[in-house]
């Protein structure tokens, strides 16, 4: 209490807007005792309660965490103690659910299939280790497109168990995908902070579509142990947050080395603090290219008018933080890998090998799903939960079961892959022309070059959608484009470049402030703040 003029008064403490609230301003409340750990999980939970299946019914969360409460006192209890053990401490973190988690705590790991839901997994993925090592809580799972999109011709964010996902930016809006409930989540402060997986655009796209930042790392740099995978030459785990700032604490805390993941283990060695790139004078003097061919064909792309508009403004903004840019600046490879069919061959011969040894790690799976042919066949057997109407097709899955391994031909398409998307693109067009990045739209074929090369892709908020667009069907219950939907802008580079893409994307980000000049639709954005929770049971 505070005497003024001889009156007791209780302050009145500045709670932060959990629609925007950072790492920093929940981890100074924390430390201040202004509220809890156990505070901010009920207060996420009842977000989470207002617009995941009631009102807009977002379909952005599969289940929350039964033991998020729990873990929460604890870590109460260690801070009080000891004190916070990192920037982490005590911020609850949604996963994509394809990343495993030990089933004692009480949360599944399906990839949004019914097929798996129950499965006992060996151990917590390796990303997950390294949160709850930081002390992070895990407060649930996020939806997603089922099997990180690589079931058969199906809308973005729709699963079995998680139902259709929809952006909060316009309602049944096309949300993206794979990491669609993860970007959702993000975006209206359903949780502090999130997780993806990308294999070709699952963080870039749903982060650009849910005007947030996204990391996508470069392959090896997290680790992939224990996420249910598609491709080990492709996947990569990565933040996905309301800002840079918060994406580069994560990225700092779930990068490095993994026993379990082979590719993680060849990294370059210290993994830099990459909340150390947070400059916003990074882009001074620094050369950014513009890979125009292919890449910003807006036939090829189908790219709305509106976003190569915010484009070429974004290029002005980047002149003006110092840079120069360089235009274009192709990648040689640029009609190759439009023609080319190489990452289909790869991506359906690693599925098949790699889902099959997942399945064959789990301790158990009660469905008796234990293959992609069982797999495939649980889907014929059980319609109402794995192919409603307008929801059916697994062609995908059927394709990569009738591969035969590791061919010649897939070794060719692997080889040819990475100097078409690495030595012979992006490369290529850096050592061209001197450059420090790549930029261009978040959309369209951006991530193509990077995902099949396995290099970084850093992504932040550049604009929305005209609000007299006309609105067009995405998919049963979707629609892209609509009205105000927003797009971002990405920064590519060569492997392990994350720190400068990250400084890149900093500077653009701190000028342009793009994400707050619009909000989600007003029936989408959770009412619950920490006032409603504090001090009360």
């Amino acid at each position: 209490m505070i005497l003024a003029r001889g009156v007791w008064s209780i302050p009145i403490i500045p709670f932060p807007d959990l629609y925007e609230a950072t790492i920093a301003e929940l981890q100074s409340g924390l430390n201040a005792g202004h509220f809890s750990s156990v505070d901010l999980v009920k207060a996420y939970f009842a977000r989470i309660d207002e617009v995941n299946l009631k009102g807009p019914a977002l379909h952005a969360v599969i289940e929350i965490n039964p033991s998020a409460l729990t873990i929460a006192a604890a870590l109460d209890a260690e801070r009080k103690a000891k004190g916070p053990r990192s920037a982490l401490h005590g911020i609850p973190i949604l996963l994509k659910d394809n990343i495993a988690t030990v089933a004692i705590e009480g949360m599944n790991t399906t990839a949004g299939s019914f097929s798996l839901l129950r499965s006992i997994v060996p151990a917590d993925a390796g990303v997950v280790k390294r949160l709850r090592a930081a002390g992070a809580i895990i407060l649930g799972k996020a939806n997603l497109s089922e099997f990180a999109e690589f079931r058969g011709n199906l809308p973005n964010g729709w699963s079995g168990r998680g139902g259709q996902a929809s952006s909060a930016y316009f309602p049944h809006a096309d949300p993206c995908g794979s990491s669609s409930g993860s970007g959702i989540s993000a975006s209206i402060g359903l949780s502090a902070v999130t997780l993806g997986t990308e294999t070709d655009g699952s963080i870039t796209c749903p982060s650009s579509r849910n005007n947030i930042a996204g990391i996508k790392p470069t392959v090896g740099l997290t680790s992939r142990a224990g996420v249910i995978p598609i491709s080990i030459h492709q996947d990569t785990v990565g933040p996905m947050t309301r800002s840079l700032t918060d994406a580069a604490i994560v990225l700092s805390i779930i990068a490095g080395p993994d026993p379990n993941d082979n590719f993680a283990l060849s990294q370059p060695s210290p993994i830099p603090d990459f909340t150390k790139a947070l400059n916003p004078h990074a882009l001074v003097q620094k050369r950014i290219g513009v890979p125009r061919r292919v890449f910003l064909n807006s036939t090829i792309n189908d790219r709305p008018e509106d976003v190569l508009n915010a484009f070429e403004e974004a290029l002005d903004v980047l002149r003006g933080l110092g840079a120069t840019i360089v235009d274009p600046a192709d990648l040689p490879s640029a009609e190759d890998i439009l023609r080319s069919n190489n990452e289909t061959v790869v991506l359906d011969t690693d599925f098949k090998v790699q889902l099959n040894n997942y399945f064959s790690s789990l301790i158990s799976n009660p469905t008796g799903v234990r293959s992609l042919a069982d797999l495939i066949q649980f889907n014929i057997e059980h319609p109402a939960l794995e192919r409603p109407p307008n929801f059916t097709d697994q062609s995908i899955l059927i394709e990569s079961e009738a591969t035969n391994g590791f061919t010649p031909a897939y070794f060719t398409s692997l080889n040819d892959d990475r100097e078409l998307g690495g030595s012979g693109g992006i490369d290529a067009a850096l050592r061209m022309h001197k450059l420090d990045a790549l930029v261009l739209p978040s959309d369209g074929l951006t991530t193509v070059p990077a995902a099949i090369a396995g290099y970084p892709i850093v992504t932040i908020p550049m604009g929305f959608l005209n609000p007299a667009t006309p609105i067009q069907p995405a998919g049963p219950e979707t629609f892209y484009p609509a009205p105000g939907v927003p797009f971002g802008l990405s920064f590519l580079g060569a492997a392990f470049s994350e720190f400068n893409l990250i400084g890149f994307a900093y500077a653009f980000e701190q000028k342009t402030k793009a994400r707050l000049s619009r909000k989600a639709f007003e029936d989408a954005i959770p009412k619950t703040q920490l006032s409603d929770v504090v001090g009360r049971l």
